[in-house]
This record gives structure tokens, sequence and C-alpha cells, in this order.
């Protein structure tokens, strides 16, 4: 780390808002801001209203010579192209080569991710993963994604989009539940927030049984009120839960054959069902996984599960450059 520029830019660019900050070494956000994503209908106004953002900020922290680079997490962001590839949820379309924008615009280095690797890089940095070289971070959102660490690297692959383990099929043929990236039966079609309220509303048409769910419109459940209706002890909530957790399971049993990794690190809002959503991860994960594997890896929730994580996170990158 530079001792003269004591400061990076983390940037969260998410497909509703992007959260800019400035971090010093110990992982403390101390100022922050942001834009809506999509008010800009090019990525060049949207880097001109970012960079009118971060003025303020980077003037607080004394300058632009104080700052020693930018990370960026973002949808579909390529790391070895410094640039996000043909995102859905963006306004901007085909390759836009943000990396290469804000690093012209603000005179500074810039390195650009997919939020799931920025996450693995925060948890490796300032969280949970500190002192571990082998690791999965699995963030359970709006979609399933992953970052995958071995031997002390991110994995990116040939094409920087090495990965995506929310898009392994976990139910094949017919009865798959179609995904956002165009197939069926994808481990994200479950077992994301959007996945588990996809299940309550399927458990709830199934059967007649009662449920604190019942009280709300079927088209309107979030994981949410899934997870508040287990707290206060209703079966069905419970139940579909458990469902979720022994899917996500056998995919890390599965992982493992892969890469044994010392850990599974757990990031999102569904993490905060805590034991409910945690406690059949691992029994399914034990009791699917390869004998010579067994009880050997940690399940873990994120040590970053804040408003700007993700920007902790994307800010880890800055200070690899």
């Amino acid at each position: 780390m530079d001792a003269v520029k004591p400061y990076v830019i983390g940037v969260d660019l998410g497909g509703t808002n992007t959260v800019f900050g400035i971090v010093n070494q110990r992982g403390e956000i101390l100022f922050d801001d942001s834009i809506k994503t999509q008010a800009y209908d090019t990525a060049e106004r949207f880097v001109e209203a970012g960079v009118a953002c971060l003025k303020p900020l980077i003037e607080k922290a004394g300058g632009v010579e104080n700052i020693k680079a930018m990370g960026i997490g973002a949808p579909n962001g390529n790391y070895y192209t410094n640039a996000i590839e043909f995102a859905p949820n963006l306004p901007w379309k085909g390759v836009v080569p943000l990396g290469e924008m804000f690093s012209k615009e603000l005179g500074i280095p810039v390195a650009l991710t997919n939020d799931a690797n920025a996450a693995a890089m925060g948890e490796m940095i300032y969280g949970v993963a500190r002192g571990m070289k082998n690791f999965i971070v699995i963030t359970l959102g709006t979609g399933v994604g992953s970052g995958i660490v071995i031997n002390g690297q991110l994995v990116y692959g040939h094409d920087g989009f090495a990965g995506e383990l929310g898009h392994v099929t976990m139910v094949r043929g017919e009865e798959g539940r179609p995904c956002g990236c165009g197939r069926t039966g994808c481990l994200e079609a479950y077992c994301s927030a959007t996945g588990v309220a996809r299940t309550a509303r399927e458990m709830l048409a199934k059967t007649d049984r009662p449920s604190l769910l019942r009280e709300i419109d079927p088209e309107k459940i979030e994981s949410l009120d899934v997870s508040i209706a287990a707290g206060k002890g209703d079966a069905l909530a419970k139940e579909i839960f458990e469902f979720t957790g022994k899917m996500l399971g056998e995919a890390c049993a599965d992982f493992t054959a892969f890469s044994s990794p010392e850990a599974y690190i757990f990031f999102g809002g569904l993490c905060k069902a805590g034991d409910l959503i945690m406690k059949p991860i691992e029994e399914s994960y034990n009791k699917h996984v390869m004998k010579i594997f067994q009880n050997k890896a940690k399940f873990l929730v994120s040590g970053l599960m804040s408003m700007n994580a993700a920007v902790l996170g994307a800010s880890a990158l800055g200070w690899e450059i």
C-alpha cells in the first residue's frame, strides 16, 4: 500500500444507484455520495456526473494527489478489459470502457471487476477471509453471484468472466425454472432473493396450510417477508428456507470438488435470516460432499454486511493496482 497516497476510491455501480466512497487503508469509508445510475442514458453523461459527484469528496481528502487509485465493482464488469460488457440491467448497451473513461477524467489508475469479485476482494483485505488463500464468496441478492479465490488469487478465466456459479444448472429439463440469463434451472432461479419469493408463491399455491405469508398478496411477497415469518416460527416459511439452503448446500458440495475452499462466505440480504438459511446449507453440504471433504469447510456470513460493503470491496481493487 502506498504510504504517500493514503486513500483509494471505491465505486459500487448498481442497476439503481452508484455509490462513491473515499476509503483509507484501515477500510474506513471517510466520505461518500451517490448518483442515480438510470438517470444517465449514455456512459459519457454517467462519467461526467460521477466525476462531479466525486470532486467534493476528493477535495475533502486533500486533493487527487492523496488518491492512489479507483476500484469499480459493476454488473458484467471485466477485469481484463476494464470494461462493462453487455450488462442487461444498465442503460448503456454493448462494451463500455468505463475504467478507461474515469481514469482519463480523474488522472488516476482505475481497475474494474464484477460486483461479486469485488466482494471477494473486500473479504480478503477487510473481512472474514483475511489470511485465507482459498475461499468462495457467494452473493445472495437479486441474483446469485460468486467470487472464487484460489491460492490467494481471484479466478477470472481466459476471458475475465469465470466464476458464474449462480448459473450452474440445479434442475435439468423442462421442470427447471427460467433464469434471467436465458437458460433454465440455474441456481440463481431458486436461491436468489427473487428465487426465494418464487418458492414461497409456489408452496402457497400447492397447499392450503396456514401461514403468515397468506396475509400478503402473493405477487408482492419478498424474501424479507419470508424471513420475518420464519423468525416468528411460521412452519411454511421455515420450509422455504430449508428448501433454499438444501439446494445451496448441494451446489457448494459440487463447487468443493473443484477448488476445495477453506470457507464459503455468504453475502447479501438473505444472510440476515441467520441460522434459518445457514444451518440447512451446512447440513446439506456435509450430506452431499465427497467424504474426503466432509466437515472441512467453514460456512461464514460476510464481515462486511453494511450498506457500503460493496464500496469497500471495490476499493480493495484500488490497493492492488
